[in-house]
């Protein structure tokens, strides 16, 4: 269940990698006013995900008790509560778009583009909440290729567009044959149209498949209600109320981060955005794992059998340390030549390059709290950790990063980050056997 998890998110990660160096392409400008709204848009994007989140982990309990019609009540109810949620995003998101770059301290040279990117991305943002509704339901109903293949898809296709989008049409030259390629050169602004063209198409396929390809969860075929139930809102409001704001404070503090890498200059800003991008390929494949963990032990859970989940949640974690620390090793050995690839800017190559090689050795625990925290979402225990993650990165990460960044520039905020994820993964693992082991003991 992992494997197709994990390639999809890192297609994803590749996506962007290539979407980045495309746009990186045209200059440390163009780079700096997508980064300077990357972290609000890990904002919203966040929220959508916890409002998806509390109704298909009540489906993967219910499909592990087969509890079949019941678990299509919650899908009904889902789509009018998460669309209600996604219009007041979207409307809040466009209300404060042409001020957000100023607020973040963005140069008034990137301001413009930074906008209009992220106009973009708040209109695709009901598409946003009912793919991720989707791709949730999917996974808990244990069919993890059909999301995985379509996201590696929609990596697909947004690499296509941006080719399309955001270059001039241009001759290429093929061995001895020149091929004209049409592009629109809308630069900045293209880059966001190719994400939301991807977007739009895999949502609707994404729906394809739950409506009409998995029978546990179709709709069409018995009639219910679409209107919440208090039961299926009080239990949504218990694991989607805590993700949605750990999501919104975290997605903060990232903000604030952004505050304190602007001063540091367009360079540092289009560093800090790449070296986030790269170091995606790294964590990815623990997001990857995380849902099926989440999966695994929801529907365990769901089935009555404890003991088992237990063991998934042992297995997943172990798993994701391991691929982790892999892939933080070949990023710290490669980092020079994966941002050759990204910019020709020889100052953010050097500055992100540091950054990485820094970052690499807090993988090993940043997996662990990235799979942990799938586990306590498919045991519908989320209070404690969103608590948890929320005092790390407020109370370690962002202090240090502040007081750090005055004597070390962008390598003291990246070794904040360091030091912050490698706390927060012990604190995941010491919570996790706290929040089990009672219950193995009484169960024994």
């Amino acid at each position: 269940m992992s494997f197709p998890a994990i390639l999809a998110q890192l297609s994803s990660i590749l996506m962007q990698y290539i979407d980045a160096s495309m746009v990186g392409s045209l200059g440390a400008k163009a780079s700096a006013s997508i980064g300077l709204t990357s972290t609000t848009i890990w904002l919203f994007g966040g929220l959508c995900t916890s409002a998806a989140t509390g109704f298909y982990v009540q489906v993967a309990h219910l499909i592990g008790s087969k509890n079949f019609t019941e678990a299509q009540n919650v899908l009904r109810q889902s789509i009018a509560t998460t669309l209600l949620f996604v219009l007041v995003l979207t409307l809040i998101a466009l209300a404060i778009a042409p001020y957000l770059p100023v607020w973040l301290g963005g140069d008034s040279s990137i301001c413009h583009d930074a906008t209009s990117y992220f106009v973009i991305f708040a209109a695709t943002l009901p598409l946003v909440q009912m793919k991720t509704l989707a791709g949730g339901m999917l996974r808990c109903s244990g069919n993890m290729k059909v999301p995985s293949m379509l996201n590696i898809l929609m990596c697909t296709l947004d690499v296509v567009f941006n080719f399309l989008f955001i270059f001039p049409t241009r001759e290429i030259s093929i061995g001895n044959i020149n091929i004209t390629v049409y592009g629109f050169d809308l630069g900045v602004i293209g880059a966001a149209l190719g994400t939301s063209m991807s977007i739009i198409i895999t949502c609707v396929l994404e729906w394809y498949f739950l409506l009409y390809r998995t029978p546990e969860l179709d709709i069409r075929s018995t009639s219910g209600n679409y209107m919440p139930e208090q039961k299926n809102l009080r239990i949504w409001t218990k694991i989607g109320l805590p993700m949605g704001m750990e999501h919104a404070v975290m997605n903060c503090a990232q903000i604030a981060s952004t505050f304190i890498v602007a001063p540091l200059g367009i360079a540092a800003i289009a560093a800090n955005a790449f070296g986030i991008t790269i170091e995606s390929l790294c964590y990815m494949p623990g997001y990857g794992i995380m849902e099926a963990a989440t999966t695994l032990v929801g529907q365990s859970l769901g089935a009555k059998r404890e003991q088992l989940a237990n063991s998934f949640a042992t297995i997943t974690i172990t798993a994701g340390i391991i691929i982790m620390t892999l892939m933080g090793i070949l990023m710290y050995i490669y980092a020079p030549e994966l941002m050759c690839f990204m910019t020709p800017d020889t100052e953010v190559q050097r500055l992100a390059t540091d950054a990485l090689r820094i970052e690499a050795w807090a993988e090993p625990m940043f997996a662990a709290s990235i799979v942990a925290y799938g586990v306590f979402v498919g045991r519908k225990t989320v209070f404690a950790p969103c608590v948890l993650n929320l005092c790390s990165i407020w109370c370690i990460r962002i202090t240090l990063a502040w007081w750090l960044s005055k004597d070390y520039g962008l390598n003291g905020i990246w070794l904040a980050m360091c030091i912050e994820l490698c706390f927060r993964g012990l604190s995941s693992l010491i919570l996790l056997r706290i929040k089990v082991r009672p219950k193995q003991q009484k169960q024994t």
